[in-house]
């Protein structure tokens, strides 16, 4: 700025830069945190696991109580057998955290959500189905993709909050997407699954792009 002498021509633009430059290495960073999360590997003998797998069902299913923590009722909100840890296993902590942030900040969308889920004809396992979607936002962010939705969201530093918050809208549209494509069985989730990958990439590929969930409720 002083060797062009920026500074002195125009003085937005040094307050702008010092924000672009925040947003840049925030993006990094936010990188980093989330990726240290997702390596972080989900262990039934740390009590703030267990607290928040547990925290996950008292949330999705309030008037029922587990009868045990390894039982087949974790199949009741999508989880694939009688043991949730073995589906962490992809996304770590991350996938955990995820549901737990959507369930606790959006409680009656996820009831909602999950029970939609269980359609006879289009119904889907929603945790396994959620931590399908971790995934799918931790490789938008590990891609680059989220930078214009980022930078659009927060003029400063991005946190984790807004890792979530992406999420979040994640889970949301891609019930509706689901939903409205009416696939014939889950044994087409795959093929779905990529169809709605490339629609959230279409929508970042936007510079003005900002998803997040913000207000809405479900019908």
């Amino acid at each position: 700025m002083k060797e062009k002498k920026i500074e002195h021509k125009d003085i937005r633009f040094k307050t702008n830069l010092h924000i672009s430059l925040l947003q840049i290495t925030g993006y990094k960073k936010l990188y980093l945190n989330v990726e240290n999360m997702r390596k972080v590997p989900y262990d039934s003998d740390n009590e703030e696991h267990e607290e928040q797998l547990i925290e996950l069902w008292n949330l999705l299913m309030p008037h029922e109580n587990l009868k045990a923590r390894i039982t087949k009722q974790w199949c009741d909100i999508g989880f694939q057998g009688d043991d949730p840890k073995t589906d962490f296993r992809g996304m770590g902590l991350l996938g955990l955290v995820n549901l737990v942030y959507f369930s606790k900040h959006y409680t009656n969308e996820a009831r909602q959500i999950l029970s939609r889920s269980n359609h006879p004809k289009l119904g889907y396992s929603y945790a396994i189905v959620g931590i399908n979607l971790t995934e799918m936002a931790y490789s938008l962010l590990k891609s680059g993709d989220l930078k214009s939705h980022l930078y659009n969201v927060v003029s400063g530093l991005p946190q984790m909050e807004h890792f979530h918050q992406f999420y979040c809208y994640l889970v949301y549209e891609f019930d509706k997407f689901w939903f409205e494509e009416e696939p014939e069985s889950i044994m087409h989730f795959n093929q779905y699954r990529e169809k709605f990958h490339e629609k959230i990439k279409g929508l970042l590929l936007d510079y003005d792009a900002i998803l997040t969930l913000g207000d809405k409720k479900k019908p």
